[in-house]
């Protein structure tokens, strides 16, 4: 007789999502202040997009809304990524707009998990991913569910019941501050939204013109805002340079060991900026990916940029 097989405990792909650690960034300028970030990249798609996107994934597959359905979305990247994970595990076809000057990693990575990609204007960004989807739903609007993460609300509660209590369980109720970037807005918004009542001034960042080198991020003035974005929650704005998140992203590498993406370069960059303005706390920013999906960016390359350490 053939012996039972032996109970072993796993996990689901979804259970995978989360409890991301925080990891120290050491800050020199006072001793009463610390800069701590959040890494994303050990969620399994490997970004904090895979938050938003199981929370609004899930919800509809409960809700057999994607029974016999297309999801489709607009995307910088990493939420495309983190749906065409979940399509994959759970056999649900996946359809994505893209603007076409995403990093060829990203591309290389949703091809491969088999979803069908729209590449779009580039001079458009998302804006312009995200009016080629919705004209795409108008058109057929019985083939496809529509994730619609600039405007679900399941995108930002994500973080609500995720990001923000493990940032209060993480540092024992002390953290003072919370900087996050503008993106989708789902990550600032659900995080503040539990932190704020909490005390803790959170803070948001954006690039600082229209036209940036942040996939992902947002100049708010100059593009659809989405949906689900409160101004009311922002404490504070700063405003990050393209340049100076590549600086950081690059220090990062160079003297901390810490491969992180260039949004990831401009939130620490903007964490630094809030922690010059105190006496004491301790400050917490996000990063939402680390440099594996940017390594063909000419910005690595050393003769552009030579800078000492700000650690």
């Amino acid at each position: 007789m053939t012996p039972p097989l032996p109970d072993i405990e796993t996990a689901t792909l979804p259970d995978l999502v989360g409890n991301t650690p925080l990891v120290e960034i050491p800050y020199r300028r006072s001793d009463r202040v610390r800069v701590v970030a959040k890494c994303e990249w050990f969620n399994p798609s490997g970004s904090v997009k895979d938050r938003a996107a199981t929370a609004i994934f899930m919800h509809a597959l409960k809700a057999g809304a994607l029974a016999g359905k297309v999801l489709i979305d607009a995307t910088s990247g990493n939420t495309g990524i983190a749906f065409a994970m979940l399509g994959a595990y759970f056999g649900v076809p996946v359809e994505l707009a893209l603007p076409q000057n995403a990093s060829a990693e990203r591309i290389c990575i949703l091809r491969n998990y088999g979803v069908t990609l729209h590449l779009t204007n580039p001079l458009e960004g998302t804006d312009g991913a995200q009016r080629f989807v919705q004209q795409r739903v108008a058109s057929d609007p019985d083939r496809y569910y529509y994730a619609d993460q600039y405007n679900n609300p399941h995108n930002w509660q994500a973080h609500y019941t995720g990001t923000g209590p493990e940032i209060w369980v993480q540092t024992q109720s002390q953290v003072t501050h919370f900087v996050a970037g503008l993106g989708t807005t789902g990550t600032f918004v659900g995080a503040s939204r539990f932190l704020a009542p909490h005390g803790v001034c959170c803070v948001a960042a954006m690039p600082d013109a229209p036209m940036h080198g942040l996939e992902g991020w947002k100049h708010l003035p100059s593009v659809m805002v989405p949906g689900i974005y409160d101004p009311a929650l922002a404490q504070d704005l700063i405003e990050v340079s393209t340049v100076r998140a590549y600086e950081m992203a690059i220090a990062a590498s160079r003297y901390l060991g810490l491969q992180i993406s260039p949004s990831a370069g401009a939130n620490l960059a903007a964490a630094f900026q809030m922690a010059d303005q105190l006496d004491s706390g301790i400050v917490v920013t996000i990063f939402p990916d680390n440099a594996m999906k940017y390594l063909q960016e000419p910005f690595w390359d050393d003769s552009e940029f030579h800078i000492p350490s700000p650690f």
